[in-house]
């Protein structure tokens, strides 16, 4: 429903839906916002998404990092064949977004019935030769090694993690890759399973907390309810929430340092929260 609508939609429609959204985002705590692609599943429209968010990242306070999801999921006219999926993303799509400048990272939705980690490698090995940043859709439902890989390959953060391994937790936490937890999601799914955020810090991991604001699985633009999630649902303390969508949320993106902390230097990308005591947030 959504490719469908995305492809339809006229690119002016597009911006101006999401030149809303993003004013309700950043009303609801988020300054700093990665804009995935990932609608289009085509040539063309995955560039008209792209470009729309080229656009308003000039046009409004919040800063905008965008990332190419072209791999999102295999398009209806290639289901039968995958192996056309991956050369379209890798021989046509990544070379004309890194051409245009039109996105900083690559991200691949690695999972049991989408992409495979032999062709999420390949992806996401094409996006790093064309000087992307890498990011992983990594062991959302079932653990396929998603968390791994992006270890492996040096990715800014493998994202969602709930059903990640043993083996993955500690990749992770041996690695520079932020294991990025969307609690929002897995409520709105209605599954009891969440992110093992409690092992993911104790074994030295970077835990980061995010909205995942999407059409599909979390329809929220409220920072503070993730937080209050993060504390309820994964069991993280009031600090660690904090530090999951300031420095942390930074470091996922590749900007640990110039913002994410109150410091010299650092860009003054801040939220003033209305509470008594800064536990409140998350409450």
């Amino acid at each position: 429903q959504s490719v469908r609508d995305v492809r339809a939609r006229p690119e002016a429609e597009l911006e101006a839906l999401t030149r809303a959204r993003l004013a309700s985002l950043l009303a609801h705590g988020t300054t700093t916002i990665e804009v995935k692609s990932g609608y289009g599943l085509e040539l063309e429209a995955e560039l008209k998404q792209l470009r729309v968010i080229r656009r308003l990242a000039a046009a409004q306070p919040a800063t905008l990092v965008p990332t190419f999801l072209g791999a999102h999921d295999v398009p209806p006219e290639h289901r039968g064949d995958r192996a056309a999926s991956v050369r379209l993303v890798c021989e046509q799509m990544i070379p004309a977004v890194a051409q245009g400048g039109l996105a900083r990272c690559c991200d691949v939705f690695c999972e049991p019935g989408v992409f495979s980690p032999a062709e999420s490698r390949a992806i996401l090995t094409a996006a790093k030769r064309h000087g992307l940043a890498l990011k992983l859709h990594a062991d959302e439902l079932e653990g396929s090694g998603g968390a791994e890989l992006a270890a492996e390959l040096g990715a800014l953060s493998a994202d969602h993690l709930a059903a990640v391994s043993d083996a993955g937790v500690r990749a992770l936490a041996a690695s520079g890759t932020g294991a990025v937890l969307l609690p929002a999601t897995m409520v709105f799914l209605g599954t009891r399973a969440q992110a093992p955020a409690r092992r993911l810090i104790e074994a030295g991991a970077a835990v980061a907390l995010a909205t995942d604001f999407n059409p599909g699985t979390s329809p929220t633009v409220s920072l503070p309810l993730v937080m209050a999630l993060g504390v309820s649902q994964l069991g993280l303390r009031h600090a660690e929430a904090l530090t999951a969508v300031t420095v942390n949320a930074a470091a996922a993106l590749g900007l640990a340092g110039e913002r994410g902390q109150l410091a010299p230097g650092f860009a003054a990308d801040l939220v003033v929260a209305a509470v008594e005591d800064w536990r409140e947030v998350a409450y």
